[in-house]
């Protein structure tokens, strides 16, 4: 692996509060998102994800705001997702300051989506942000959920990220919901089964908890690490953990 590993932070906001829970419940408030980002920015993270987790169509005017306020401390690529339903959606989050959308649900609903908005504003700044689960009738052993991970597709999840990647997204972030605030590891399995059918980069997210839990991940074939409660609540360092990555011959920024 040649290119750097990036270590990102992802900011989970909820009414414009930066939470996060165990397996998308009980959530914690973290703090302030803007706040954050910046302190982040400063701290060597290579990108922000912002994921509006609770989004909805009257919450919209928050998220643009949160965006352009972060956008103007942060000066590293910032990733928005959550709410994304339309191409117009993409614009406006562009123009808010993002450099990458993120698209869960709306995609799988209408999977145009995805390729009329890479045609747009180009693969480079389309993400396909998908919440994965373990299911017995998926082919693959694995389902693409949606709202959060609150409901499932019924798509598998292999299926759907070749097809979005064929679409034209320019990354997956792939985020383990079994893993998901457990603080017990990365899902492997799961990395190395999309790793192995798609070319694009790969984000893994879900179950950092412990600084040996971040080169395995890479090992599998993520090409990003995402972490968030780890991060928020002091327990590791950016630096730190570019210093694990480091020391077991991957390059970093």
């Amino acid at each position: 692996m040649s290119v750097a590993v990036r270590v990102i932070p992802c900011l989970d906001v909820d009414a414009g509060r930066v939470v996060k829970g165990v397996n998308f419940v009980d959530l914690r408030d973290a703090g302030d998102p803007v706040e954050l980002a910046a302190a982040y920015g400063q701290a060597g993270a290579d990108e922000v994800i912002f994921l509006d987790i609770t989004a909805s169509s009257s919450d919209r005017a928050t998220t643009f705001d949160i965006v352009r306020r972060t956008a103007e401390q942060v000066f590293i690529p910032l990733t928005v997702g959550g709410g994304v339903r339309t191409t117009d959606d993409v614009d406006m989050l562009l123009r808010s300051g993002a450099d990458k959308v993120g698209i869960n649900t709306a995609g799988l609903t209408n999977p145009q989506l995805i390729t009329d908005a890479s045609r747009r504003f180009g693969d480079q700044c389309i993400v396909l942000s998908v919440d994965v689960r373990r299911s017995v009738t998926s082919p693959s052993g694995f389902e693409a959920t949606t709202h959060g991970g609150r409901q499932s597709s019924g798509r598998d999840a292999l299926e759907w990220i070749i097809e979005a990647a064929e679409r034209g997204a320019g990354e997956v972030l792939l985020n383990s919901m079994d893993a998901d605030g457990t603080k017990d590891g990365y899902d492997l399995e799961l990395i190395k089964a999309v790793r192995s059918a798609i070319s694009i980069p790969v984000i893994a997210s879900g179950g950092a908890g412990r600084l040996t839990d971040f080169v395995p991940a890479i090992e599998a074939g993520a090409d990003a690490v995402l972490a968030a409660s780890v991060f928020h609540f002091g327990e590791l360092s950016i630096s730190e953990v570019k210093d694990e990555i480091r020391s077991h011959g991957y390059p970093v920024r």
